[in-house]
């Protein structure tokens, strides 16, 4: 019987497959934040704003859809990233020890506590993402360094990675601060000011997380992590630009 042969080599099915996934969600990505974009900027419409939620829950489907080898260090970090990112929500709306006093609306969706529960589903998103960036370019440039005889002690690596991700998620935290308080996600006590004492909890909260995300023996390879981390970054700076 004749065989049909396949223009794709055996050891390139996978990932060819992997790619494909990447290709497919970057795409979705793309075109749901682009209706958010027109639809915020344009029509200023509540219906998307209020869509917010389910535009998280689809990036999230989509991050566990293209991630590698789903073993359970993956989740367990999945679920430590949500539990946490939303506990210190809970302390820091109830209390104001943690971020400093503000309140969430009612835009994103069903609460407890008075914190929206699709917060933990960012906590990971913004964390995971950043982590894999930080690993992607790291890989990167210790590649392009390997020929050289000396190397960077594993510790320094390390610390390199996980500040450097913590960084990354401040700062896309101050790109969204202002555009969040413009659409009603959340709100700041006594004259509106976003104190630093928010960026500063932030990164603390970011260095455990990533450091979690560093050490736990999961797959860090994740391109549409990183693409999606662009296409977030580049969202909340046009929102931010022209809001």
């Amino acid at each position: 019987m004749m065989q049909v042969k396949t223009n794709i080599p055996k050891l390139d099915k996978l990932s060819f497959f992997i790619s494909s996934r990447t290709r497919i969600a970057t795409v979705i990505a793309i075109f749901f934040h682009t209706i958010g974009l027109v639809g915020m900027l344009i029509f200023k419409s509540e219906l998307i704003i209020n869509a917010t939620p389910i535009n998280l829950l689809l990036s999230f489907g989509l991050l566990i859809w293209t991630q590698q080898k789903k073993k359970w260090p993956f989740y367990v970090f999945m679920s430590i990233s949500f539990l946490t990112g939303f506990m210190v929500e809970v302390i820091g709306v109830n209390t104001g020890y943690l971020f400093g006093d503000y309140s969430y609306g009612n835009v994103l969706g069903f609460q407890i506590k008075s914190v929206p529960l699709i917060i933990g589903v960012n906590w990971f998103i913004v964390i995971f993402c950043c982590g894999v960036f930080t690993r992607t370019i790291m890989a990167k440039l210790q590649g392009k360094i390997a020929g050289q005889k000396q190397k960077s002690p594993v510790f320094l690596n390390m610390f390199s990675v996980i500040a450097d991700g913590a960084t990354l998620a401040v700062a896309l935290d101050w790109l969204m601060e202002p555009v969040a308080i413009k659409l009603g996600f959340w709100k700041w006590g006594n004259d509106g000011t976003i104190p630093f004492y928010n960026y500063l909890c932030w990164f603390v909260i970011s260095l455990f997380l990533m450091a979690l995300f560093h050490l736990m023996p999961f797959s860090k390879k994740n391109n549409f992590a990183v693409n999606l981390l662009l296409i977030q970054s580049m969202f909340f700076l046009l929102l931010r630009t022209f809001l």
